[in-house]
């Protein structure tokens, strides 16, 4: 059995946890909050994030250098605007021998970079390929019932990818394999968008009919903003990809679905994140995907409306009516381009 430092003692670094210590390993959960360590030490709950009783096994620390040492796998499931800081932290404290699995969702603004990207920068002894890429239709609400779930992992090393799959498999809890790092990390960052997008239909009190088709040609576009960087396209009819966008556009356990409900019903950005009172991916992502597209030449129609009702303060139904009113197109232009480019060529 392993020891695992779980980085990120929010709901889904709880669940993953839970995960890991149903499977025998010594858990070590971390959070940069003294008194929620002690909460989780003392009560074995971890009220704020996740109602489930947590097992007595996982031991929770708000010191980092305690919660790492001696560490035989490292799990960030930090926020992206935290992983930069974590990182550095460890630069230089981690033996080379330590696994590194991520199970964050995002992409930094400005830089434009990946998860798995910004821990490589940081972290000088490990390389992008030496990092597991965890990503898939998973609330930490229902993994933390031990309900039925199943989950990618990814890596450019098979041998990270299936060191991964076996440190979390289990009855409950189904994890695939996949070479396509890129393509499992863009899709669980990308989705966060379309769930937005999707919580705003739902807000403005839009039916199923106008869900449907904002999931369908929401997979469209990451699937060609994603291709544009080298992912598979057939990722993205996989759990990473269309598992995902259901799962996060269809439920009230999203974070991203309710903020963008918020939004469709009138609150401002800022009063919708004080309301949350946890981090919403989604919106640090459309920034960033926003400007990806336009440095690929991407058309992505649905982020850059909602983009404009995040940032630009546009009336969401003016956004919907613009979408709706684009000139006509076929629709399987962008399947047939994207395969045709990759296997055709």
């Amino acid at each position: 059995m392993a020891i695992v430092a779980v980085l990120g003692a929010g709901s889904w670094g709880t669940a993953l946890s839970i995960v890991l210590a149903d499977n025998g390993h010594q858990v070590r959960l971390w959070t940069y909050r003294k008194e929620q360590a002690e909460e989780i030490n003392e009560t074995h709950r971890n009220n704020k994030y996740l109602d489930v009783n947590i097992p007595e096994a996982i031991m929770a620390y708000s010191n980092l250098q305690s919660a790492t040492e001696g560490a035989d796998v490292i799990v960030f499931v930090v926020p992206t605007k935290a992983i930069r800081e974590v990182s550095r932290q460890l630069n230089g404290v981690l033996p080379a021998s330590v696994r590194l699995i991520h199970a964050s969702k995002g992409i930094e603004p400005v830089t434009l970079k990946r998860v798995s990207q910004m821990i490589a920068e940081e972290l000088t002894a490990y390389e992008e390929e030496d990092i597991a890429v965890l990503s898939g239709p998973s609330h930490a609400e229902e993994v933390g019932l031990r309900q039925p779930t199943s989950v990618t992992v990814a890596s450019e090393k098979e041998v990270n990818a299936k060191y991964a799959q076996t440190l979390f498999i289990n009855d409950v809890f189904r994890v695939y394999t996949s070479t396509d790092s890129l393509g499992v990390e863009l899709g669980g960052a990308l989705k966060n968008i379309i769930a937005l997008g999707a919580g705003i239909s739902d807000g403005l009190g839009y039916g199923d009919n106008a869900k449907a088709a904002l999931i369908t040609r929401g997979l469209a576009e990451i699937t060609r903003l994603a291709t544009s960087l080298g992912a598979n396209p057939l990722s993205f009819l996989g759990l990473s990809g269309v598992g995902d966008l259901i799962v996060t556009c269809t439920s009230v356990h999203s974070r991203n679905w309710r903020a963008g409900n918020l939004l469709g019903k009138n609150y401002k950005l800022d009063d919708v994140l004080e309301q949350m009172g946890m981090v919403v991916e989604g919106v640090r992502t459309v920034k960033a995907a926003y400007e990806f597209a336009k440095k690929q030449n991407v058309e992505m129609p649905i982020t850059s409306g909602i983009y404009k009702i995040l940032y630009e303060q546009m009336d969401p139904k003016t956004v919907v009516e613009q979408l709706m009113n684009r000139s006509k197109r076929d629709e399987m232009d962008d399947l047939s381009k994207l395969l045709t480019d990759r296997y055709m060529a």
